[in-house]
């Protein structure tokens, strides 16, 4: 289903947290450009030069134009009917000579015509599965769940029903969406998603309507199902809401002040660019206001373009997890090219893509 988001942003050094195909609803940014898991001074390199002779000046960094990215944002806004576009790139290097910069494209208001922002808040999307992945591997690290554990551990009889068997799945699985669970988005009423979009779903609603449908064919298939299961784990492990949880381990400590929790709140705090879906008779129409209760831990939260680099920076940095844990989260096993695309990998939270340099 083609949706236009009014916000799309780069968070250096970051993973690809994003779903494979739109979810219902506008899409965030997250969920439409790829994010690469290399840092700024790699991805955006104009190409290696060779050592300069011992007499001559060091070459100087280009630190602009982007011509590139900048046709990659035109694309997004052109033929893919996105209202609007931003990049924020920021060098982890601080003695970089370009620091941090922008790119953007479109508009985040179709009425208004205003300018993308990079300082304006966003729906998040799909990004919020790393940000519940990582509190699963915080615990696992401090010994509280583990991952090859079954989910009937830790939510009895809850998955247990039309072939499906919370005993046989474990939570690595869920994380990596290997679990063989059906995602309760691929429901027929979410054809019309527009029509639920100011209802309140609670996570134990969704995951029963997913255990409704038929298997999914596959090895790996993308399901948000998995993430709810991996919200009700952390609650039954801490005794926390796992919004709460994952507040107090990453959103507070990290400082992001622009990430939040909206819970039945359809608009967005603070300065935000608008999100736009395609209706059913092909205009794109605001879809700003919605209920994202049915994303979850794995799609609702609001955050910002500085908040998701800040987020991704510490993740990678080793800040929020040990080595171990962060090492389990970087591996990977393949994903569906259908699904996602060619050559994407997948790890717990994580896409991983190829680069044309042959790293990724």
């Amino acid at each position: 289903m083609p949706v236009a988001p009014a916000a799309a942003a780069l968070p250096t050094a970051a993973p690809q947290p994003a779903a494979p195909r739109p979810a219902p609803g506008p899409q965030p940014a997250a969920e439409q450009l790829a994010v690469r898991s290399q840092p700024a001074a790699r991805e955006f390199a104009v190409g290696s030069q060779p050592a300069a002779p011992q007499f001559a000046a060091a070459p100087q960094p280009v630190c602009g134009p982007h011509a590139e990215l900048r046709q990659a944002l035109r694309t997004l806004t052109g033929r893919d009917r996105i209202a609007g576009a931003v990049v924020l790139v920021r060098n982890r290097n601080t003695a970089a000579p370009c620091g941090s910069w922008t790119e953007r494209a479109g508009t985040a208001d179709l009425g208004s015509g205003r300018p993308m922002k990079a300082t304006d808040r966003l729906r998040a999307g799909s990004v919020t599965k790393t940000f519940t992945a990582t509190v699963v591997l915080q615990l696992a690290a401090e010994h509280r769940l583990a991952l090859d554990a079954p989910v009937d551990r830790y939510l009895p009889g809850l998955v247990r029903r039309n072939g499906y068997d919370g005993r046989r799945i474990t939570v690595r699985q869920l994380l990596r969406h290997t679990s063989g669970l059906p995602d309760y988005l691929d429901a027929p009423e979410w054809e019309h998603f527009e029509r639920l979009r100011y209802r309140h779903f609670e996570p134990r609603e969704l995951v029963a309507r997913a255990l409704d449908l038929p298997r999914p064919s596959g090895d790996w298939h993308y399901a948000t199902t998995n993430y709810l299961l991996a919200g009700m784990i952390i609650r039954e492990v801490t005794g926390h809401a796992p919004e709460a949880e994952i507040t107090r381990r990453v959103i507070r400590p990290l400082g992001l002040r622009d990430t939040y929790w909206p819970g039945d709140e359809i608009s967005l705090r603070g300065p935000h660019s608008r999100s736009y879906f395609t209706a059913e008779d092909g205009r794109l129409t605001d879809g700003t206001a919605w209920n994202t209760t049915f994303g979850g831990v794995g799609g609702a939260l609001v955050s910002s373009p500085a908040d998701l680099s800040r987020f991704i920076s510490a993740l990678f940095g080793g800040r929020l997890l040990p080595a171990a844990q962060l090492a389990e989260m970087r591996t990977t096993v393949a994903a569906d090219p259908d699904r996602l695309w060619p050559g994407a990998r997948y790890g717990l939270g994580l896409i991983s893509s190829p680069l044309r340099c042959g790293g990724r």
